[in-house]
């Protein structure tokens, strides 16, 4: 059974996600530690409990994402792992960093593109990789069907949806990504998204202001 730890990281308050099972192998989503005490928080966890990262993945590449792919890539010796149509959006937060205050931003090579389908696998958990752009134009979620949840990124939260007024960032793509590739998953499953709380499929169908069917 897929265990998920929770860190609320950096001024723009992201969540990253640590996920792993019984055989201690881990995989890392969304890395948003900039600040040493974050870096330290994350390291401790993962020390404290026995785990072994096997692998690093983006949801996509905005900046409050991104922030630690490098320190991440560099402690454990791991593969970094991102939609290729986000790519543009990762190589802009080199450029973007130094305006949020954030200059010792470290870049980090994107070793595997992640496609729609693709099976992800670490110790004896499967994640399947679905596309959803809008937000951003590389978008993924990340669905554990034997669990029931979803590492959602931005595209779906509790009585909200992802920002699109973003430079490659459009409501329509967004709102059919929702309705195509949330909507039709069943409504228990739990959508932890990228910031803010965990919500359901179910509730978000029946009561999100922006996207409802």
């Amino acid at each position: 059974m897929a265990q998920i730890k929770s860190f609320v990281f950096n001024p723009f308050s992201e969540n990253t996600y640590v996920l792993y099972d019984e055989t201690g192998e881990a995989v890392i989503i969304d890395p948003g530690c900039y600040e040493q005490r974050e870096k330290d928080a994350l390291a401790d966890f993962i020390e404290q409990n026995n785990l072994k990262p096997v692998k690093l993945l983006n949801t996509h590449a905005h900046i409050d994402h991104v922030l630690g792919n490098a320190f991440v890539k560099r402690k454990y010796g791991i593969d970094l792992y991102l939609h290729e149509s986000d790519l543009p959006v990762l190589k802009a937060v080199a450029v973007l960093a130094p305006n949020y205050g954030m200059a010792a931003y470290e870049e980090a090579e994107v070793d595997h593109f992640l496609e729609a389908g693709q099976t992800i696998t670490f110790g004896n958990t499967e994640l399947e990789v679905r596309f959803v752009p809008g937000h951003a134009p590389g978008h993924v979620a990340f669905v554990n069907h034997a669990d029931r949840f979803v590492i959602g990124g931005d595209v779906l939260f509790r009585g909200s949806i992802g920002r699109t007024d973003f430079p490659l960032s459009d409501f329509e793509t967004l709102a059919r990504s929702i309705r195509t590739q949330f909507y039709t998953l069943p409504d228990d499953y739990t959508v932890y998204p990228g910031h803010m709380g965990t919500t359901t499929i179910g509730q978000e169908k029946k009561t999100n202001p922006f996207i409802r069917l």
